[in-house]
């Protein structure tokens, strides 16, 4: 009977031809020999076996054996590395040891052939099973010890008063603390959902928006939750309830509007008056308003603007939704509102400027303006006049010291992105930066650049965050400046002096005519850096030795020599890509036990530029600038295709974990601990739950020695001690968890909550959805 002779072998046949054919082509690129050889051996095997020729087995039999000590030499006893390299092969060989499949190869075959592939698959899959089960020692990662790890203890740190989250971080610095502390280590497996509250903003109950991300950071104050819908709606919600007690809805146009969302309100009180608006809410539009209403009601204060609204567009010349608009919440310092803007990336030189102003928050007024194209010494823009077109942006969220009278911005570089040759030194100083400028006058007091010559779109995407840091024993007001890079700068915040060393290090240069390459970037020392390590070959990954294969070939294919290598025509590998290691979530301290927290994770991205005028083989045009595929780059000489690294079957070419949370110890420094942060159990096919996903979003924690963070690419909320990074709660979301989340306690009824927005992330393909969720322990 030869016909499963005849349909084992073609299978296994195919395998090898593949393996063959892809393996030769790695070798002419400088790659592994191993798949090459696996073909040869896959292909032999096969026919020996169609052939009934026991050699088959042992040929077989053999390879799997030398696979097994290939796997090893190449990436030791890790789980996740040895899966792709063993477990295809493994399967096939445990498969041909089965005595009926063996009977058909082999009908006449002795004792010792017919264990030829049952002792090296065997001890394949021994090694997976071993391997697998040390996966759980690798997940938390002690460091160092921290001295003030258990400092004050839960009941000492307890906030007698009923805790309030009137800032988007917390605090107007960005703290991410909350001095709640009802919900302890002890009790916390206890977090039941206490309410949840839908915006009704999602594509399948709003068809006409194309793209929706709904990250919004809530607000709370006076038993009232404040918070926005990506298309601008204000909602107020009763703390105890989750019941709507107003919404405003301004009718934004949303036109073309890309990755929409709006990323939480702002509030400011004026104790000197009572009525309306005495309390009230700053909020923003896509298309362009900026937006003042009454905190108790709702109603627009008419004393803003005009009706409660100032025209953000006004001094921008051409703009619309898709080329500009604000998502982040104003910082509000005193009486002065003060924001920025997001700009399309990698379309054209000529967008929006990326202007940011102040406003009187009780007028509405223009008090200054702050244009990165312009001197320092220039004066305001008169009436009609526009600020700077395609200029340094700052998109994300600002904090302030409002007793320095400063407000800090992260900034983004001039558009495009990918090639400068276009921009002047005026728009060079200021890219990818720290800028802190004076609260009163707009001038700048001091700015620190954490990427010269930025050709990789690594602006600072995250707030930065103020806290006390101890330095040989004195006190210095600092600020902490997570980077795309891995790297967190500390910085005194009055001067902007970094308070760790920093050093040059000697960069990649590229081939493109004309344009001034950085000689060198700056790297941080002397405190915990996110960067990971170069990627190497052996670092790909897939699900079989086929995608694996793939992925291999790609990274021999590109441009790659580190860090900071140089988009090119042939195609480089940027890693980490324009996500980034650390994003808009930022990092939350507690600063009792002087502890920060950091939530990490990178993708790979291949950056190809087109010459204009070749049609070559880019991709599709992109929908929109944070979408995989081809962006004209308009007024230069090149566009540029943006796609993650990805294996045939949508897989990450680079191994897991892709996703960590870690703590850093202040005092010295150091890590802490790390771990792997989620899984990819609502993302990936057939719910394999990968540890350590990708994420997205932000944490916070609290005097009890908890930390709540979302983030990651499954639909969960989770709870982990503090000063050893154990797990000790999973709450289950009912869409994705990319934002952050916030704690506070109810004057009224003394119950502590933890809130997050679940919504999911268009790029991240996460769950959709629009919910505001609260959990809290079960009422007494």
């Amino acid at each position: 009977m030869p016909w499963p002779r005849w349909i084992i072998g073609t299978i296994i046949f195919l395998i090898g031809v593949t393996l063959l054919a892809g393996g030769g082509y790695l070798i002419m690129l400088g790659g592994s020999a191993y798949y090459l050889l696996a073909g040869l051996a896959c292909a032999a095997a096969a026919i020996l076996m169609v052939r009934g020729d026991r050699r088959g087995l042992w040929l077989y039999g053999a390879m799997l054996g030398c696979t097994l000590l290939w796997s090893i030499w190449e990436v030791g006893g890790q789980f996740w590395q040895l899966l792709p390299r063993l477990a295809g092969p493994t399967v096939i060989g445990l498969f041909l040891a089965l005595p009926p499949v063996r009977s058909w190869l082999t009908p006449t075959a002795d004792g010792v052939t017919r264990y030829a592939c049952t002792v090296t698959a065997g001890v394949s899959f021994l090694l997976l099973a071993v391997s697998f089960a040390l996966v759980p020692t690798f997940d938390v990662r002690p460091v160092a010890a921290n001295a003030n790890a258990n400092a004050g203890g839960v009941a000492a740190q307890a906030d007698r008063m009923a805790t309030d989250w009137r800032n988007y971080g917390g605090t107007a610095g960005g703290l991410r603390h909350s001095g709640a502390a009802q919900i302890t280590p002890a009790n916390v497996a206890r977090l039941e959902p206490a309410w949840s509250f839908e915006t009704g903003d999602t594509r399948a109950k709003r068809p006409e928006i194309n793209s929706i991300s709904f990250m919004a950071t809530p607000l709370m104050v006076d038993d009232r939750v404040y918070f926005c819908s990506p298309t601008g709606k204000i909602f107020a919600l009763d703390a105890d309830s989750g019941q709507q007690l107003w919404m405003r809805d301004p009718q934004t146009v949303i036109g073309n509007a890309q990755m929409l969302n709006c990323r939480g309100v702002s509030y400011h009180e004026d104790r000197a008056t009572v009525g309306l608006c005495a309390k009230r809410i700053i909020s923003m539009t896509v298309d362009g308003r900026l937006l003042a209403s009454d905190a108790a009601t709702g109603r627009p204060c008419v004393d803003f603007g005009r009706d409660g609204t100032v025209n953000l567009n006004e001094g921008l010349g051409s703009t619309d939704p898709l080329r500009s608009y604000t998502s982040s919440p104003p910082a509000i310092v005193g009486d002065v509102a003060i924001l920025g803007s997001y700009v399309r990336d990698n379309y054209s030189k000529d967008d929006p400027s990326g202007v940011v102003r102040a406003f009187d928050v009780r007028t509405g007024a223009l008090l200054w303006a702050w244009d990165s194209g312009r001197p320092d010494d220039a004066p305001m823009s008169a009436p009609g006049e526009q600020w700077t077109r395609g200029s340094v942006n700052a998109w994300s969220v600002f904090s302030a010291d409002p007793a320095l009278g400063l407000v800090y911005l992260p900034t983004g570089n001039a558009t495009p992105d990918h090639v400068g040759t276009h921009r002047s030194p005026m728009l060079e100083r200021y890219a990818s930066s720290i800028v802190a400028l004076d609260v009163r006058t707009g001038r700048v007091r001091w700015h620190f650049q954490t990427v010269r010559h930025d050709l990789w779109d690594y602006d600072v995407p995250a707030q930065p965050v103020l806290f006390d840091h101890i330095v040989n024993g004195r006190t210095i007001a600092a600020l902490a400046a997570p980077t795309k890079q891995g790297d967190i700068y500390i910085l005194d915040r009055a001067t902007g002096r970094s308070l760790t060393p920093v050093v040059e290090q000697t960069v990649p240069r590229g081939t493109i005519a004309g344009e001034p390459y950085a000689a060198s970037q700056p790297r941080v020392k002397g405190f915990a850096s996110f960067t990971p390590p170069d990627l190497t070959e052996t670092d790909m990954w897939g699900a079989t030795p086929l995608d694996q294969l793939w992925c291999r070939i790609r990274f021999r294919s590109l441009d790659y020599k580190g860090l900071y290598t140089p988009p090119s025509e042939r195609g480089a590998l940027q890693w980490p890509g324009t996500f980034g290691i650390l994003n808009w979530g930022s990092v939350s301290i507690d600063p009792n036990r002087r502890l920060m927290i950091v939530n990490a994770s990178a993708i790979p991205q291949e950056v190809r530029l087109f010459r204009h005028g070749t049609a070559g083989d880019r991709p599709a045009q992109a929908k929109d600038s944070h979408a995989p595929g081809y962006l004209p780059q308009t007024g230069t000489d090149y566009g540029v295709s943006l796609l993650p690294m990805l294996s045939p079957l949508g897989i990450p070419c680079e191994a897991p974990p892709w996703g960590k949370l870690a703590a850093v110890d202040l005092t010295t420094g150091r890590l802490a601990w790390q771990r792997t942060l989620g899984t990819t159990a609502d993302s990936a096919p057939l719910a394999i739950a990968v540890p350590g996903s990708f994420n997205l979003g932000g944490s916070v924690n609290t005097a009890s020695r908890l930390t709540f963070i979302g983030a990651a690419m499954d639909n969960r909320l989770r709870a982990f001690d503090t000063a050893s990074g154990k797990l000790l709660w999973s709450g289950r979301l009912p869409a994705g968890g990319q934002a952050t989340p916030i704690s506070y306690v109810s004057r009224k009824t003394g119950r502590q909550y933890v809130v997050i927005a679940a919504g999911g992330h268009a790029y991240m393909g996460t769950t959709p959805g629009d919910h505001l969720v609260a959990f809290a322990l079960p009422k007494p």
